[in-house]
């Protein structure tokens, strides 16, 4: 599933993330949202979140 629609991200949910310092690399980080940052209902780069670890990113997939 696609990570720009902020209806598709749960608290909870197993996602990719691109962090700010990867998005040049694409590399992705798995992981479990803990709290979604982006207010708006969608977002071009996707939606952002901080993930249990802390990570913050914008989310490519969701699981």
């Amino acid at each position: 599933m696609e990570g720009t629609k902020r209806s598709n991200i749960k608290i909870g949910s197993t996602v990719l993330i691109v962090q700010k310092q990867d998005q040049r690399s694409g590399k992705l980080t798995e992981g479990v949202v803990k709290k979604i940052l982006t207010n708006s209902i969608e977002h071009h780069h996707g939606i952002k979140v901080m993930l249990e670890g802390g990570i913050v990113g914008r989310v490519k997939e969701v699981k």
